[in-house]
């Protein structure tokens, strides 16, 4: 890659950082800069746009448990969006064609419909990016968006594979003895150890999967995404995950700038990607409307919904393969490009304010609620708390478990992420599953007998939105944070935090108490 495409990405993107946007708008406006600079896109950042996907697609898979996949709130909600969408963005684009707007004159039925269809799709990139930002990828709307994106991601493939006429080799049965092999490449997972050989071990597990779909005729990327959740019951899962973390966001830059280089607009393709651009609130609705009657909380369907209102890379894909076999011209890829990503900055805007919003509106939302709720969205309850510790990661455990020595059963452990909380089965009675950052849930956990809370969690964006919830729900008690750095005390202070302990500062303090518990007790032992 050309460093002066890294340099624009590196100056605009963190322009973006600097007045509170998402850096990966950067990385857009970036690419249609370059474009007009006389840049264009090139066969080596097209692969490390691919590698990108490919790597984030793995790391979904290692996230993913296939059971949430068979809820009737994610395949059910997933296919009755997908067909709303392509009813009701249908009617809109015939009365385009009937006001005969540019680029809609002519279109057949057939061509309006593989429109609809490839707008139908929201972004795997844009939406798991936005949650790993926010910290919520593992929270009950974060794990329902991702479900719903996987089950998109299978119809993309499904049409892929009937449009182009490829059929799958006959010898993509032989994929089934993945499964034996599994217990073989968890145990490869597992002895790779934490230095450099684990990414290498996540990017030899990603690529493989990948090649060895491809060679069937199978679409690579799903190949990933199966490896990935053929490896994710390993205890080894998280942290590879992590391991490969910066690496998919470097590579992830190419496909951002990808978008932008592909090709010039002219004001009349802007303009039809503005007004598409406009059919987003449709897409929230029907999405908000779908997920409510599926009895989810009205929280629960609007972030998911929220989060999900942007197109797809899956849709440049489907219409490039329209493109590619005559069914649409090639100014409908460009059209498609800025519609995706006029959609990124507004999901990105949009979301970052989503938890506020939410409680603006919250009253006015509620009565979009139904009456019953699904029996995993019942609020929970705490007997006898006094202590409750926020978030159950190394941090989390390990104050839960020295807490539970001194207080038994009055501290508690609370955590988004069943799958965390599922894990600690000797804490079984005094755990609960948990969205800090809802307002619903501490007006309706009863914490009038909570003297302390510990907010045991590496952002201190969540932290903070956290204490407010909990000051906005009449919490009297008192609350400690830990910050990693030293620059991050003092905003915490500011959101209402009592005590703010710097992670790395007083483990040190910690240590060093205990070295010299240590050195006393061995003077005397001596004397």
């Amino acid at each position: 890659m050309e460093f002066i495409l890294l340099l624009v990405a590196f100056v605009l993107g963190f322009g973006c950082k600097l007045i509170n946007m998402p850096p990966l708008i950067g990385y857009l406006v970036a690419g249609f800069c370059l474009h007009m600079l006389g840049y264009s896109s090139n066969p080596q950042l097209e692969q490390l746009a691919n590698l990108g996907i490919t790597i984030m697609l793995f790391t979904i898979g290692l996230k993913l448990n296939i059971k949430d996949l068979i809820k009737a709130e994610i395949w059910f909600s997933s296919i009755l969006h997908g067909l709303s969408w392509l009813v009701a963005s249908g009617a809109i684009f015939i009365v385009f064609i009937t006001l005969s707007l540019p680029f809609f004159t002519g279109l057949d039925w057939q061509q309006t419909a593989l429109i609809a269809f490839a707008l139908s799709f929201s972004s795997t990139v844009c939406v798991v990016k936005i949650l790993e930002e926010s910290g919520e990828r593992n929270t009950r709307h974060g794990k329902i968006a991702i479900g719903i994106l996987v089950m998109q991601d299978i119809f993309a493939v499904l049409f892929l594979v009937a449009s182009t006429g490829k059929l799958p080799s006959i010898y993509a049965l032989a994929l089934f003895l993945l499964i034996p092999c599994v217990p073989v490449l968890r145990k490869l997972l597992e002895k790779a150890g934490h230095g450099e050989l684990l990414p290498l071990s996540g990017f030899i597990f990603a690529l493989g999967g990948y090649y060895l779909f491809e060679l069937v005729g199978v679409k690579g990327d799903l190949g990933a995404l199966i490896v990935g959740m053929l490896l994710a019951p390993s205890f080894k899962a998280t942290e590879l995950s992590k391991s490969l973390l910066s690496f998919k966001d470097l590579f992830l830059i190419g496909f951002f700038l990808t978008i932008g280089l592909s090709g010039l607009p002219s004001f009349e393709m802007t303009f039809i990607a503005i007004l598409i651009t406009i059919t987003l609130p449709l897409k929230y609705a029907l999405f908000f409307f779908i997920l409510t009657k599926l009895k989810l909380r009205v929280r629960t369907a609007f972030l998911t919904s929220l989060v999900m209102s942007n197109f797809s890379e899956f849709g440049l894909i489907v219409v490039n393969v329209a493109v590619g076999i005559g069914l649409l011209t090639q100014e409908w890829l460009i059209i498609m490009a800025m519609s995706m990503s006029f959609s990124f900055v507004i999901t990105s805007l949009m979301y970052k304010h989503s938890h506020d919003t939410y409680t603006s509106f919250k009253d006015k939302l509620k009565g979009f609620e139904s009456s019953t709720v699904l029996s995993e969205d019942q609020y929970p309850c705490m007997k006898n708390a006094e202590v409750l510790v926020v978030g159950m990661g190394r941090v989390g455990k390990g104050a839960l478990s020295a807490l539970h020595k001194k207080l038994d059963n009055k501290v508690w452990g609370m955590d988004a992420d069943s799958e965390k909380v599922s894990s600690m089965p000797e804490f079984k009675q005094n755990t609960i599953v948990g969205d800090g950052e809802n307002i619903d849930l501490w007006e309706n956990l009863d914490t009038t007998n909570i003297k302390l809370v510990l907010l045991a969690l590496p952002s201190i964006e969540d932290s903070s939105n956290i204490t407010t919830q909990l000051r906005s729900s009449d919490y009297k008690g008192q609350i400690a944070a830990i910050a990693r750095y030293e620059d991050e005390v003092a905003p915490l202070l500011s959101k209402g935090v009592d005590k703010v302990f710097n992670f790395f500062t007083d483990a040190g303090y910690g240590f060093a108490d205990e070295s010299i518990e240590l050195l006393q007790s061995q003077s005397q032992y001596k004397t």
